[in-house]
C-alpha cells in the first residue's frame, strides 16, 4: 500500500469511523461472489451508516481517482457485486432502515441496505403486500435488487422492480446526493431520472434509498402443483388459467423433470406430491384481496376443465400455509440443488412466451452436441416468457473441462435465444460475467447511448468499472 492509499484510508476512516474501514482478514467476506467464482483484492470495505456517510467516501475515493464497487447482500450471480484488485467495496448493509410506511398512498421508502423479506414483513404488519419475490429474499438488500432491476416469480402480475419504483436517493460519481424520493404517481416534469439508475448495476450511481409501490395484501392465496405432458402443454394451462380469471393469476412458474428429480436428490425435506413422475411440472399461485373460497373453488375448476382436455396429467393443491410453502420450495430450492449437484453454467434468458417450447429443445440439442451427458435443468418464470436454462457437469466428469466449455455453452443457448428474438439477460443483469456479449447484441446506436450515458454521469469511471459495460 502506497502513501497514497494509506491517506485515503485515513480520511475515510475519519469519516465514517475505524470500525468501518475493513482491511485483511476483516474484508475477505466482500471479496467475492456468492457463487465463489470470481474475486478481488480489494484495498478495502467501506460500510457507511448513512446517506451522507455514502456521499463522504464517494467524494474522498473521486479525489484520488480510486473506483468503487457498491455491495448490497451480494446475491447476485454474473459478478456486479464483486471488485477488481485495489477497488473499493461500498457496503450498503448499515444503511438498513425503513424510514416511511403509508397506507393511504400505498407506499414505503426504505434504504438501500433493508433486506427484501425485512421489506416485505414491514408492509405485511400494515396490511399490504410488497410485491416483489425472489429465493434470496433474506439476504438480498433493496439498494442491490433495483441496481439490477432483479425480477422474480411475481412478475407475471406486478412487474419487475422497476415497475414498484416511484422515486430513489442516489449518490452520483462526484459525491453529490440526487434526493428524487418523491411519491407520486404521476410527475412529468422532465427526463425520468429514476429509470435510469435501476438495473444500472451501480455504474451509474449509488441507490441508497427507495420509494416503492405497495399493494393491497393478498386475503386468498392458492398454490397448485401440476405435472405437464410437454412444454406445450405448460403454455396451454397459462392460457386456460388467465381465462379463468387473469387477474387472480400471481405466479406460473416451470420446473423440468430433470430439474425437479435434481432437486429431491439433493434437497432434505422435499418430496413429490404427485404420485407419479412426469416429464415437465408447473406451479401457479392465484391470489385474491377478498377471503372467501372463491379462488380456490376457480382454481379447482380450472385444473379440472384442463384434465379433462388433456393440457395436465396430475394435479394437487395445497390446503394449509406449512403445504403452499412445500410446494414453494420446490421451486425455490432449485438454484442451490443445482449448486450442490456440481459445477454449473446458468443462463437467464428471455424469449416471446409462445417461443419457449422451441426453445428448450432447441437449447438442449445444442448444449448436448457441444459435451455429451451434460444434465440440462431448466425452470424458470415461464408466465414472463424467462428461463434459467442451467447445464450442470455430467457425473464424473472432469471439473476442468466442463469449466473450459462454459463460455461455449453460454453461448450456444444465447445463440438460440437470438434467433427466437429473445435476450441474452432478463433479470440477472450484465455484471462482469456477461459483457462480452453486449457488444453483438446491443452494438451500434444502443451501445453508443450508454457509453454516453456513462461518460456523461460518471466521466472518471469510478463506479463500479468494468461491469456492464467493458
Amino acid at each position: 500500500m502506497d502513501g497514497t492509499e494509506e491517506k485515503l484510508l485515513a480520511a475515510l476512516a475519519a469519516a465514517i469511523g475505524p470500525a468501518h474501514v475493513l482491511t485483511g482478514a476483516e474484508a475477505d467476506a466482500y471479496r467475492h461472489d456468492w457463487r465463489g467464482i470470481m474475486e478481488g483484492a480489494a484495498l478495502a470495505v467501506l460500510r457507511p451508516g448513512d446517506t451522507e456517510e455514502v456521499a463522504a467516501c464517494v467524494r474522498l475515493c473521486a479525489e484520488a481517482g480510486i473506483a468503487i464497487v457498491p455491495q448490497g447482500g451480494n446475491t447476485g450471480l454474473c459478478g456486479g457485486a464483486t471488485p477488481a484488485d485495489g477497488e473499493i467495496v461500498l457496503s450498503l448493509a448499515r444503511l438498513n432502515r425503513v424510514r416511511d410506511l403509508d397506507s393511504t398512498d400505498m407506499t414505503v421508502i426504505a434504504e438501500a441496505g433493508v433486506t427484501l423479506h425485512a421489506a416485505r414483513e414491514a408492509a405485511s404488519a400494515a396490511g399490504m403486500d410488497l410485491p416483489l419475490s425472489i429465493s434470496s429474499a433474506g439476504s438480498a438488500q433493496i439498494g442491490g435488487i433495483l441496481a439490477t432491476n432483479a425480477g422474480g416469480s411475481l412478475t407475471l402480475r406486478h412487474g419487475n422492480a422497476r415497475a414498484l419504483v416511484l422515486g430513489l436517493e442516489v449518490v452520483l460519481a462526484d459525491g453529490s446526493i440526487w434526493n428524487g424520493l418523491r411519491r407520486l404517481r404521476k410527475d412529468n416534469t422532465g427526463y425520468a431520472l429514476a429509470p435510469l439508475f435501476v438495473g444500472s448495476e451501480g455504474t451509474l450511481g449509488i441507490i441508497t434509498a427507495a420509494c416503492l409501490r405497495l399493494v393491497p395484501a393478498s386475503a386468498a392465496v392458492e398454490v397448485a402443483f401440476a405435472a405437464v405432458p410437454t412444454p406445450e402443454a405448460a403454455l396451454a394451462l397459462l392460457g386456460h388459467l388467465k381465462r379463468a380469471d387473469e387477474g387472480a393469476l400471481t405466479a406460473f412458474e416451470y420446473i423440468s423433470g430433470h430439474a425437479f428429480r435434481m432437486l429431491l436428490d439433493q434437497i432434505d425435506g422435499t418430496a413429490d406430491p404427485l404420485p407419479s413422475p412426469s416429464p415437465h411440472y408447473v406451479l401457479a399461485e392465484c391470489s385474491a384481496t377478498r377471503p372467501g373460497p372463491a379462488t380456490r373453488e376457480m382454481l379447482e375448476a380450472a385444473l379440472a376443465s384442463a384434465m379433462e382436455a388433456g393440457i395436465i396429467t396430475d394435479a394437487v393443491i395445497a390446503a394449509s400455509d406449512s403445504q403452499r410453502a412445500a410446494l414453494w420450495r420446490l421451486r425455490e430450492d432449485q438454484a442451490e440443488a443445482q449448486r450442490r449437484a456440481g459445477e454449473n453454467v446458468k443462463n437467464d434468458i428471455s424469449v416471446p412466451i409462445s417461443a419457449i417450447p422451441s426453445f428448450l429443445r432447441q437449447a438442449e440439442t445444442a448444449c448436448t452436441a457441444l459435451m455429451p451427458g451434460l444434465r440440462i435443468v431448466p425452470f424458470g418464470h415461464l408466465g414472463d416468457g424467462n428461463i434459467h436454462f442451467n447445464v450442470v457437469e455430467p457425473e464424473g466428469a472432469d471439473p476442468a473441462l466442463f469449466e473450459a466449455s462454459a463460455d461455449a455453452i453460454m453461448h450456444a443457448v444465447s445463440e438460440v435465444a437470438r434467433a427466437l428474438g429473445g435476450s441474452f439477460s432478463a433479470e440477472h443483469g450484465i455484471g462482469q460475467l456477461k459483457t462480452g456479449l453486449l457488444a453483438s447484441w446491443r452494438g451500434g446506436v444502443e451501445l453508443d447511448l450508454m457509453r454516453r450515458l456513462k461518460a456523461a454521469i460518471d466521466p472518471r469511471g469510478i463506479l463500479n468499472p468494468g461491469k456492464v459495460l467493458d
